[in-house]
């Protein structure tokens, strides 16, 4: 709910901290005090348009501050994590207003968009007035009434989720489609790559054992000279060791440790002088050639330009040749298997929303039946309240369903029904929407309703249904109402007078009614205007009386 409204510079306002209470909560006053000011500061906290001229004059900025007193398990907290906004509560919403039009919003001090601060306020609070019925005049918020209403929150997702199935194998067709058409147009290039591929035969590392060859080759007449060196080097000491070997063993110690010494060791001279043969055969002029392998180096490196691509990447792009082609080759059977799976979830998409269909049918039926048993005591018995439930054509079809839902209204008669906004007067679009709340009253995430005038232009018996409504509605939420009306005003919980003070520099302010005698005189004053009468004293009382039982 609503905790607390602060109020610096706006109009007639120097400041104003207001405290509210649960329930009904009534604002009085005279025309004129500053009760509108008041709501247009709610306003401007929960992020509506903000103007210069809403700055009290000669002071440089405005500032409005509304406090939220709201459970852990409300929406907006998650929506406010989903901006990456940490938040809880109570939650502050502060709006500042420059004389040169520029505001700034704030949710618990971290500065966020206008247009945030007006999503996070319409999750709160809802203005109701005689021409500020938005729940009304948006059908698209009529769909997410309904659709609350008839409690189909497990049937939307199911719609949801298979229509954005089907969508997305439609996609998933049209994509598959146009790659096989371009594949199809470059079939003869592809084939002729990939036989360019086949006949060159590229192998994963080629490159750089090649490039290690070539570069021994161009030093192939020092490094055989080298290696010549090396074997006739290692052939001289085998044959000293040999020597060495054999006169040990004419001096009796052919099985001593240094004869035994000189066999290991001439064992790996052995070893060596093998793999100097083996380096010096790689260098066979018969096998490799520096021509050759130039060549080939040349060929890889062109396919690897024609391709785009490291030459270790060739043999990877000649398989994605060969799934291209193939692709080409069974691309009908993959995109009857596409077309399959969008007939069946078309069919599915369709049995899922016509069921979603039928029960907000269910809904607005029952829903039209209350809100019309609301609307005769709030004087508009002749009124009739419509729930339309139009299917929309094919190309209209989305994730919400087939449905275009939309309130309607007509207030004569056999006269068709209409929009609201076209149809009904301010006062009775208040009424309407009140009755609609009064049947909705656990649908929606706002915590706090407020009715501004909703009594405009009634008495008597009408006005007190209003209250009575007005008081039932706050069992489930806060209620504010600004109102004239003497019987409204009684049913509240809360009585607030909002009241101009000074000439030559007015101030609104308010002043809370702690009790019951403080309260009989307002609902007096309202009842008999400027002169208050013991007879009007004498029916405030009764009003009161009458609300307290």
């Amino acid at each position: 709910m609503l905790a607390t409204l602060t109020i610096k510079n706006v109009v007639l306002i120097d400041h104003l901290c207001v405290e509210f209470a649960k329930g009904l909560c009534a604002l009085t006053g005279e025309t004129g005090a500053g009760k509108s000011i008041l709501l247009d500061s709610l306003g401007l906290a929960l992020g509506a348009r903000s103007e210069s001229g809403l700055v009290r004059k000669g002071e440089e900025n405005a500032t409005v501050v509304a406090e939220f007193d709201i459970q852990k398990s409300h929406a907006v907290f998650a929506f406010l994590k989903e901006q990456g906004i940490a938040a809880d509560s109570p939650l502050v919403l502060r709006r500042t207003v420059g004389v040169d039009g520029k505001s700034r919003a704030f949710i618990n001090d971290q500065a966020v968009s206008v247009s945030l601060l007006k999503q996070v306020g319409d999750m709160l609070v809802e203005i109701h007035g005689q021409f500020d019925t938005q729940t009304l005049l948006n059908p698209r918020v009529h769909r997410t009434l309904v659709d609350d209403y008839a409690g189909v929150k497990a049937d939307m997702q199911n719609v949801a989720k298979i229509y954005g199935l089907w969508r997305a194998a439609q996609n998933e067709l049209i994509q598959k489609k146009e790659a096989i058409e371009r594949a199809k147009a470059e079939e003869i290039y592809l084939r002729a790559a990939l036989e360019q591929l086949d006949e060159l035969t590229p192998k994963e590392g080629e490159e750089e054992k090649l490039s290690t060859l070539r570069s021994r080759l161009m030093r192939r007449d020092q490094t055989i000279d080298s290696f010549k060196t090396a074997s006739k080097g290692t052939e001289d000491a085998l044959n000293n060791l040999n020597t060495v070997w054999r006169a040990l063993e004419k001096a009796g110690e052919g099985k001593s440790d240094m004869a035994l010494g000189v066999d290991r060791a001439m064992v790996e001279l052995q070893e060596v002088l093998a793999g100097i043969g083996s380096l010096s055969a790689s260098f066979d002029e018969n096998e490799y050639s520096l021509p050759e392998i130039d060549d080939r180096l040349f060929s890889l490196k062109a396919q690897a330009r024609k391709h785009a691509c490291a030459i270790n990447e060739l043999p990877q792009k000649r398989d994605e040749l060969i799934a291209l082609l193939r692709g080409i080759e069974h691309g009908s059977d993959n995109l009857a298997a596409l077309e399959k799976d969008i007939v069946k979830f078309r069919k599915d998409y369709i049995q899922a929303a016509t069921n979603l269909s039928q029960k907000r049918k269910d809904a607005g039926a029952k829903l039209d039946r209350l809100v019309a048993k609301e609307l005769v005591p709030l004087k508009l018995d002749k009124a009739r309240f419509e729930t339309s439930i139009e299917p929309l054509s094919e190309q209209e079809w989305g994730p919400e369903g087939l449905d275009k839902i939309q309130f309607l209204v007509a207030t004569n008669p056999g006269a068709s029904a209409g929009p609201l906004n076209k149809i009904a007067s301010g006062g009775e679009m208040a009424r309407f929407m009140l009755a609609l709340k009064v049947v909705l009253a656990e649908v929606g995430t706002a915590q706090t309703l407020v009715f501004d005038e909703v009594d405009s232009g009634i008495g008597g018996a009408t006005a007190d249904a209003v209250g009575e409504r007005l008081a039932r509605l706050s069992r489930q939420c806060q209620i504010l109402v600004v109102t004239h009306s003497p019987q409204v005003a009684a049913k509240s919980s809360y009585h607030a007078i909002v009241v101009k003070t000074g000439k030559t520099n007015p101030t609104t302010k308010i002043l809370a009614l702690s009790n019951n005698n403080e309260r009989c005189e307002e609902i007096a004053r309202m009842l008999s205007g400027a002169e208050i009468t013991k007879e009007a004293r004498a029916q405030a009382a009764k009003l009161l009386e009458k609300s307290a039982a």
